[in-house]
């Protein structure tokens, strides 16, 4: 099937692939923030948590690249791009979440208060936002350089990855273009 824009579809067809849409990313929101609840940060050392911001940008980015080419592939190629950024923006959040988390339990002091998966996660979206309370703040130079990283990626998920996602959606669409008979 030809991809289509959002706009082309009927009123009806329109509201359940929105609905659908939505659903698919609410279901990915609970499950991804189920599991960061469930599974323990654990305590580790600078070498493990270095290896797994690593591991864990490059999974981030694969999950990226993966969801740009499932946007090109898709018939309502908009709708797609606003469902994969709806899977990267909890993923990256969860992540950096779970890594304060194992920051603060390998080092106490890392943060002004205690870090529970509750406070980890809303010290994250305070950083993603840039709101920054001051309520916590990193108190060592490991914990400033974790979040100065976050920041900066913050940047780039706002900027790049937002980027990508709408230029896959127009190629997604251009497929259309590309595939209807010339006049």
């Amino acid at each position: 099937m030809a991809p289509r824009r959002l706009s082309e579809l009927e009123r009806g067809e329109r509201r359940w692939a929105v609905i659908r849409t939505g659903l698919i990313v609410l279901a990915v929101w609970v499950v991804l923030i189920g599991v960061y609840y469930v599974v323990p940060a654990g305590p580790g050392s600078a070498a493990y948590d270095v290896l797994r911001l690593v591991i864990g940008l490059v999974f981030i980015a694969a999950v990226i690249t993966w969801q740009a080419s499932h946007i090109m592939k898709s018939d309502i190629p908009e709708l797609r791009a606003a469902q994969s950024l709806g899977v990267v923006l909890p993923l990256f959040l969860v992540f950096f979440a779970s890594i304060y988390l194992s920051l603060y339990d390998t080092k106490r002091g890392t943060f002004s208060q205690p870090l529970d998966h509750t406070s980890a996660l809303y010290f994250t979206i305070t950083v993603f936002s840039t709101v920054g309370f001051g309520d916590i703040t990193p108190r060592t130079d490991d914990g400033r350089i974790l979040v100065s990283i976050q920041m900066l990626l913050d940047l780039v998920i706002i900027g790049a990855v937002v980027r990508i996602l709408i230029n896959a959606a127009k190629l997604g669409l251009a497929r259309n273009e590309d595939s209807s008979p010339q006049q």
